[in-house]
């Protein structure tokens, strides 16, 4: 019987592990899947040329508050949302 127990036992341990390993794996295959999501539904706007980018993006507070919404959602970092920020401001 105790050989049945730990037998019973090791199985159980296995099991729970492979549970975790798998759920943990799952979890970050969907926060990519979601982070390359959102980066192809990204504005078009802020990656075109200045010129474009007034015409698609309406006017300059506009796209300032909608590249601020963008580093909020952590689709930006804060390099990109500088760069970004600045060509908006010169155009």
């Amino acid at each position: 019987m105790p050989g049945l127990l730990r037998g019973v036992a090791r199985t159980a341990v296995i099991a729970g592990t492979a549970t975790g390993v798998s759920n943990r794996v799952s979890r970050r295959q969907d926060r990519r899947w979601a982070d390359q999501e959102a980066q192809e539904q990204a504005p078009q706007a802020i990656a075109t040329p200045q010129g474009e980018a007034t015409a698609a993006g309406g006017s300059t507070i506009d796209q300032l508050k909608e590249l601020g919404q963008l580093k909020e959602q952590g689709i930006l970092t804060d390099e990109e949302f500088a760069a970004q920020k600045a060509k908006i401001l010169s155009a």
